[in-house]
C-alpha cells in the first residue's frame, strides 16, 4: 500500500515540479509516487521501461528510459523531461547500486562501475538538472549513504562512491548558494528494499553478519518520511533512521566505534568474499558485459 502524504508537508510540495533518477523500484519509485500524492508534478528516470511507465501512470507523469553512467543520456534525458514538465524545481539523484567487493583479490570492473553509477551518475544528474534548479524555489538531493561517513569491511568500493556523491552534493550547495536553491545530501542505513535484501543475501554476508545487517533493517516508510520532509522544508541533511542524525558529523567516533565491533568471522568473509559470485542489487542489463568492465548501467 502507498504510504499516505503527511499533510503538513502539503504546501510545500504541491505544484512542484520534480525529477528522480532510479525510479523504476525502491526508493525512487515509493518518493515519486508519495511526492505525486502531495500534487507534486513528478518524471522519474531509469533502465525498466515497463516499471518506469507503471510508475510514471500511478503518478501521472512523463518518464524517460536513461544510463545515468551515460552523460550525454542523461543530458538528453533531463532536457526532455524538464520540457514535459514546463520547468524544474527539485531533482532527486537517487539512482544506485551495490556489490561487496573485498579490496585485494576482489572481481575487477566493480569499483569502477561503483564509480560509474553511482558516483559519475549523480554528477552527470546534478550537472545536468543544475541551470533549472537553480532559482529561490530549487533543490537538489543527492544520495549518499551512511556508507559515505562510516566505512565498514566489504564495502569498500560502495563507501568510495557514496563519499563521492557526498562531495558532489556539498560542492554544488556552495556553488549555487547565490541563486537562492539549496542542496541536500540524503545519508541512509539499511532501509527495507529489495537492494539491500539481495546485498545481504550473499554467502559472504551471512557469514559476516549471520543473517543480519550491521544496524538493522529500517522500514521503507520511515525513510520515505525523512525525504517527504526533507524535500519540503530543503534540507541540507536527509537521514534515516532518525537516530543515526549524529553519526554524520560524529564520524571519527562512529568509525572508531565500528572498527572495535568488527566480528571474530571477518578474516573468512573476506576469504570468501573473493571467490563468490554475486549480482549487482539493481540488475544490470546484458549490454553491461559487451561494454567492458568499466561501464556501468542503472
Amino acid at each position: 500500500m502507498a504510504l499516505a502524504p503527511n499533510p503538513r508537508h502539503t504546501p510545500s510540495l504541491r505544484g512542484r515540479r520534480v525529477l528522480v533518477t532510479g525510479g523504476a523500484r525502491g526508493i525512487g519509485a515509493a518518493l515519486a509516487e508519495l511526492l505525486a500524492a502531495h500534487g507534486a508534478q513528478v518524471a522519474v528516470i531509469g533502465l525498466e521501461p515497463a516499471l518506469l511507465e507503471e510508475v510514471a501512470g500511478r503518478c501521472g507523469g512523463p518518464w524517460r528510459e536513461c544510463d545515468v553512467s551515460d552523460p550525454a543520456e542523461v543530458d538528453d534525458a533531463v532536457a526532455g523531461l524538464v520540457a514535459d514538465l514546463g520547468g524544474l524545481d527539485v531533482v532527486v539523484a537517487n539512482a544506485g547500486i551495490a556489490r561487496q567487493l573485498p579490496v585485494i583479490g576482489g572481481q575487477p570492473g566493480v569499483m569502477e562501475t561503483h564509480l560509474a553509477v553511482n558516483a559519475l551518475g549523480t554528477f552527470y544528474t546534478l550537472r545536468a538538472a543544475g541551470p533549472h534548479i537553480s532559482h529561490e524555489r530549487g533543490y537538489a538531493l543527492a544520495t549518499a549513504s551512511l556508507a559515505a561517513a562510516i566505512h565498514l569491511p566489504l564495502i569498500g568500493a560502495y563507501s568510495a562512491s557514496k563519499a563521492a556523491v557526498e562531495a558532489i552534493g556539498n560542492t554544488l550547495r556552495l556553488e549555487i548558494r547565490h541563486t537562492g536553491a539549496r542542496v541536500g545530501v540524503a545519508y541512509y542505513s539499511e532501509i527495507d528494499t529489495e537492494m539491500t535484501q539481495r546485498g545481504f543475501a550473499t554467502e559472504t554476508a551471512r557469514l559476516l553478519t549471520g543473517g543480519g545487517t550491521i544496524t538493522g533493517v529500517t522500514p521503507l516508510p520511515t525513510a520515505l518520511r525523512a525525504l517527504e520532509r526533507g524535500i519540503a522544508r530543503r534540507s541540507r541533511h536527509v537521514v534515516a533512521p532518525p537516530w543515526l542524525r549524529p553519526a554524520v558529523p560524529g564520524r571519527a567516533v562512529a568509525q572508531r566505534l565500528a572498527e572495535l565491533r568488527l566480528p571474530a568471522t571477518l578474516a573468512d568473509a573476506i576469504e570468501l568474499a573473493r571467490t563468490e559470485r554475486v549480482g549487482w542489487t539493481t540488475d544490470q542489463p546484458s549490454t553491461r558485459a559487451a561494454r567492458g568492465p568499466g561501464s556501468a548501467r542503472d
